[in-house]
């Protein structure tokens, strides 16, 4: 038990230093603070890596402590986004994806978290598949249980997700009313505390169908998952009168994941009168994050994305 703890205070420091070097307005929340993870095989000959690539890309793999990095904004309006960085289900890319964006967020008032979510892996967790969701809902449970103190209006509390990160926040989207269903979120009294008041989804990985992005759904089922796991992880399948407003952004030359993948859930939310809106692109590519450097109308999708939280009431 010595070490485990030992090890958990030393991912928390690091994890700590790392953000210092991006924000100087942040604050480290782990999500499960008495060092109990759900599903945890206490495997910890793997380590947890922070590697900033040739292409600028920051990379965080082999998470073994979930945690919430929070970004506050000067002047508060109540409103608050949980991020969830992309990576395929293999690393999250935590800088473009990540702490940009919250620092954007901030920039008009609304409080950002960074969510660092587990990773599917056998050699850490059991049941895998439900690892990242447990963390994204947890994380919703923990800002909602805190609003007063993060001077946050509970009913305005999204979840963002990008890519690979942006099937997780769709799910959570569509799977929050199942959270005492999960290992770690067993005592809930209501699961309603764990909803998100909104979604935006970037580029997301929606459908296991013809057009699944194939390394995201073996990372998170395995090479063999049955026919029902891929209806239970394939979101637009999974949109009900639940499920929240969205808003979706995808460039149609996106080769990593095609542009129909939010075609299809924005298709199921507009059949079930659910408020949604589509921004498509047509360049753009893939994992392009807030589209500062790109050419193109695609680099005007953060102004739009403001707009429609104004619109919306979720920014007043």
């Amino acid at each position: 038990m010595k070490s485990h703890l030992s090890l958990y205070f030393i991912l928390c420091l690091s994890f700590i230093i790392f953000n210092s070097t991006m924000s100087r307005s942040q604050t480290v929340i782990p999500l499960w603070p008495d060092g109990k993870i759900p599903n945890d095989l206490k495997n910890r000959n793997v380590q947890e890596k922070i590697e900033a690539g040739n292409d600028g890309i920051l990379r965080i793999s082999n998470i073994v402590l979930p945690v919430l990095s929070a970004y506050f904004p000067d002047k508060p309006n109540g409103a608050a986004v949980i991020i969830c960085p992309g990576g395929g289900y293999s690393i999250e890319a935590a800088g473009h994806e990540g702490v940009n964006v919250a620092t954007w967020f901030n920039s008009f008032g609304v409080t950002a978290f960074v969510l660092k979510y587990r990773l599917p892996d056998d050699a850490l967790w059991s049941n895998k598949h439900e690892v990242g969701l447990e963390d994204a809902l947890k994380g919703i449970q923990i800002v909602r249980e805190n609003a007063d103190k993060y001077k946050i209006d509970p009913s305005r509390i999204g979840i963002m997700g990008f890519s690979a990160g942006g099937h997780l926040a769709s799910t959570a989207s569509t799977h929050w009313y199942l959270a005492k269903d999960l290992t770690g979120l067993k005592n809930l009294s209501n699961p309603e505390i764990c909803k998100p008041n909104f979604s935006i989804l970037m580029y997301p990985v929606i459908t296991s169908g013809p057009f699944k992005h194939a390394g995201s759904f073996e990372k998170l089922l395995g090479k063999t998952p049955s026919q029902e796991q891929l209806d239970f992880y394939s979101t637009e399948k999974q949109v009900s009168d639940k499920t929240p407003p969205t808003l979706l952004v995808h460039a149609t030359d996106d080769k990593g994941v095609p542009v129909e993948n939010s075609l299809l859930y924005y298709d199921a939310l507009r059949k079930l009168k659910i408020p949604a809106s589509l921004l498509v692109y047509e360049s753009g590519g893939h994992g392009f994050g807030l589209a500062q450097k790109l050419k193109g109308s695609v680099h005007s999708w953060p102004e739009s994305c403001k707009a429609w939280m104004i619109g919306m009431g979720f920014v007043k």
